[in-house]
């Protein structure tokens, strides 16, 4: 009888912890997938004037792009507001650190900019805590503006924008 209890209970117990296993599976997306959620990606391939030069595409809280690095790229973000813009990069396939990853966020009309850089060993770092590289700045000024970036990683990436009014910070 004792037997039998115990066979019964473990039975149980492999599934329920193979439901548990599944679930989690299931329940658990590609970071990837979570990095860019309801996004549509642009391919960048338009010709927006902005400071004299042409970008690609204007992102918002409704796109994201990809690439490759080593290389660089610009794209602009519509700003209504003052308000703080983060740039956020989802790396993958990547082979190589590279010695720097450089964000470059300019106010309107390109009147000032704002340089953010970080060695490629930060970077990763970055990717493994947080699965997200991030770079972030307060623009003043209101319309378009244009965002740069570089590096000389070797690397697949997405890339991503949020742009949050400083009034509801």
């Amino acid at each position: 009888m004792m037997m039998n209890v115990v066979t019964v209970f473990c039975r149980k117990a492999q599934s329920v912890g193979a439901f548990l296993l599944t679930l989690l599976a299931v329940g658990c997306g590609d970071t990837r997938d979570d990095f860019i959620g309801p996004r549509v990606k642009d391919v960048c391939d338009e010709s927006w004037p902005v400071c004299g030069r042409v970008a690609g595409c204007i992102l918002g809280e409704e796109g994201y792009s990809e690439g490759r690095f080593p290389g660089r790229s610009q794209f602009i973000v519509q700003v209504p507001e003052a308000s703080h813009i983060k740039v956020s990069f989802y790396l993958d396939e990547v082979t190589a650190a590279g010695e720097e990853t450089v964000v470059i966020f300019h106010e309107e009309g390109c009147r000032a900019r704002i340089r953010s850089a970080a060695d490629g060993r930060a970077v990763l770092d970055s990717m493994e805590k947080f699965s997200v590289f991030t770079r972030e700045a307060e623009l003043t000024g209101v319309g378009d503006h244009l965002i740069e970036f570089e590096s000389d990683m070797q690397a697949r990436y997405a890339v991503k924008v949020d742009v949050t009014p400083l009034r509801n910070r």
